[in-house]
Order: structure tokens, then C-alpha cells, then sequence
């Protein structure tokens, strides 16, 4: 029986080294530098790290950081984290060519980003622009069409007036 990585709470946890889409590499391979499993940052903080992320092209860190903000972040944010999260995922398969991974997690972060309280300005996310982005990466899945690595540099936050 092959043994799993553990982390002092006995849960499971992956740790070799992985390329920049988040695919596993051969252990004592050269990788991308991981996201801490413990990360926590406030929601500015998470912000722009997983902002540089996307910029870099490394969509799946983005999620880690973003994953890591869902975790820890008040109850009441967590279907705002949850949603952005599930969006830098959906970023993650187009980069992977996983069209229906994609499609799919695209759909929930839509649904969870646009179900969160209208009202709610949280940290200056840019979820009505996000939605659209989504739904525009929709349209190019459904019909085949390429996505150029530049269309999922989207930004998070909204730009100032």
C-alpha cells in the first residue's frame, strides 16, 4: 500500500512538487513554489497576492490563495471567497484544456459570485465583472473557440472612479 503525505493533524496532504497549471510532478522535481497549506492573509492581502498570480499566469496558486481566504474568512464571505476561488479553477482547466472542467466550475463561481448579497461591496471585488468574463469564457468553450492565455488575466477588484 503506497503511503500518503500527512500533516500533523493525520490529513492527507500532497506535497510534491508541481508545474504552473497545479498538475503533480515526479517527486525531487523542480516546481512552481507552493502555497502554504496554512496561509492567512487579510482579504486586501489575498487579494493582491492572488491578483499577482493571475497576472503571472498561475491561475492554480491563485485558487490556493483564494481557497485559503474561503477557509478562514468570517462565514458571511465565504460564498464570496468560495465563488473566486471556483472562478481561478475554471481559469485552471481552460489552461489545462479541460473545456468541461471548465465550463463547470465556471458556472458555479457564476452562481455563487452572483447569489452574494447585491448590496455587498466586499473589498472592492469586481463580481459583476467577473460574472461577465465568465460567462463570456462560456460562450468561447461552447463554441470551441481558442482562448488566448491573455483573456484569463482578468482583474478581481473593481477599478477606481
Amino acid at each position: 500500500m503506497i503511503s500518503r503525505d500527512r500533516d500533523t493533524a493525520g490529513r492527507a496532504r500532497n506535497d510534491r512538487p508541481r508545474d504552473r497549471l497545479g498538475r503533480p510532478l515526479p517527486p525531487g522535481s523542480a516546481g512552481v513554489a507552493r502555497i502554504p497549506d496554512d496561509l492567512e492573509l487579510g482579504p486586501q492581502q489575498t487579494l493582491t497576492f492572488a491578483q499577482q498570480l493571475l497576472d503571472d499566469g498561475l491561475a492554480f496558486n491563485a485558487h490556493e490563495v483564494l481557497e485559503a481566504a474561503w477557509k478562514n474568512r468570517p462565514v458571511a464571505e465565504r460564498m464570496l471567497w468560495q465563488g473566486l476561488a471556483q472562478y481561478t479553477v475554471g481559469l485552471t482547466h481552460i489552461q489545462r484544456g479541460n473545456a468541461k472542467g471548465a465550463g463547470t466550475l465556471l458556472r458555479r463561481a457564476s452562481e455563487r459570485l452572483g447569489s452574494y448579497p447585491a448590496n455587498a461591496q466586499q473589498h472592492d471585488v469586481d463580481r459583476a465583472g467577473l460574472i461577465a468574463h465568465a460567462q463570456e469564457l462560456l460562450v468561447a468553450l461552447d463554441t470551441g473557440d481558442t482562448i488566448a492565455e491573455d483573456r484569463l488575466r482578468t482583474r478581481l477588484r473593481r477599478e477606481p472612479t
